[in-house]
C-alpha cells in the first residue's frame, strides 16, 4: 500500500545509507523504530552548506525532504515493509543555520510534508526544527525520528 504511494508521489527510494560513526540507523523497541539522524542525499550527493548563508529556503526544504527520503529508507530496511508504520509520532529537524536565519520551521516542512503525502493521517506528527551551527559532514539539515509501528 506504501509502496505504491510511493510509486504515485515519484518517490524512489535510495539505498540505505551506511552510519558514518558508532551507531546503528534504526532501534526497534517498545513498539516504536527510533530513527537515528538522516543526512541529505539529492542525485547521490550529500547536500552541504548553511540556511541563511549559501542555502536557500527552498534548497533547504529540499535537503528536508531528501532527508525525510532516507529515513523511510532506513525504515524500510528495518521493518521489512513501511506498510507496518502506524504513526509518525516525531521528527526531530536540525538546520545548519547562520545567526540570524529563523525559518527552521520552514525548512523543516519538507520532511514533514513528505511524510502526511506518504501516510496521510499517520503522517501526521509532533515536531522540533532547531537551528545549529554545524552538522556532520557539513551537511545542511538532518532529519531524526520517532515512529510507532505495527507487529511483523
Amino acid at each position: 500500500m506504501i509502496e505504491a504511494r510511493l510509486a504515485q508521489l515519484g518517490i524512489t527510494l535510495p539505498a540505505p545509507a551506511a552510519p558514518v560513526a558508532a551507531y546503528v540507523p534504526v532501534v526497534i523497541a517498545g513498539g516504536f523504530a527510533h530513527v537515528s539522524g538522516q543526512l541529505p542525499f539529492i542525485d547521490g550527493a550529500l547536500v552541504t552548506g548553511r540556511l541563511g548563508e549559501d542555502v536557500g529556503l527552498e534548497a533547504g526544504a529540499a535537503a528536508a525532504r531528501a532527508s525525510a527520503i532516507m529515513l523511510l529508507a532506513q525504515l524500510k530496511a528495518a521493518l521489512g515493509s513501511l506498510d507496518r508504520v502506524e504513526q509518525v509520532v516525531k521528527l526531530g529537524v536540525f538546520v545548519s543555520s547562520s545567526a540570524g536565519f529563523t525559518d527552521q520551521p520552514r525548512v523543516a516542512n519538507g520532511a514533514s510534508e513528505l511524510m502526511q503525502a506518504v501516510f496521510g493521517e499517520a503522517g501526521k506528527h509532533a515536531r522540533s526544527a532547531v537551528g545549529v551551527p554545524v552538522l556532520p559532514l557539513g551537511a545542511a539539515v538532518e532529519v531524526d525520528a520517532l515512529v510507532a509501528i505495527r507487529p511483523a
